[in-house]
């Protein structure tokens, strides 16, 4: 997270202190449509994996817990995917 914070401490010159882990960065203004680009290859470079933007909605960017939950969490595997047939 704290490659995501010095972008928007870097975009956002004013903003002063942390960003909430629930601060809505939209609302905010924190994430423009000029930068949001931008924001998502930053996203897939630190995730390692592409973002399709017909899979995910705006609210998976509004703040950094859900950036987190979203994108940088790895996915839990499901009981079943350890299941041996036999």
């Amino acid at each position: 997270m704290d490659s995501i914070t010095a972008w928007l401490h870097e975009k956002n010159p004013g903003l002063t202190g942390a960003v909430a882990p629930d601060e809505d960065l939209i609302e905010a203004r924190l994430i423009d449509s000029m930068d949001f680009l931008e924001f998502i290859d930053l996203l897939e470079e630190l995730s390692g994996n592409s973002i399709d933007l017909q899979e995910v909605t705006i609210d998976d960017f509004r703040t950094l817990d859900r950036i987190q939950r979203t994108f940088l969490t790895p996915p839990v595997p499901s009981a079943a995917s350890g299941a041996v047939s036999g």
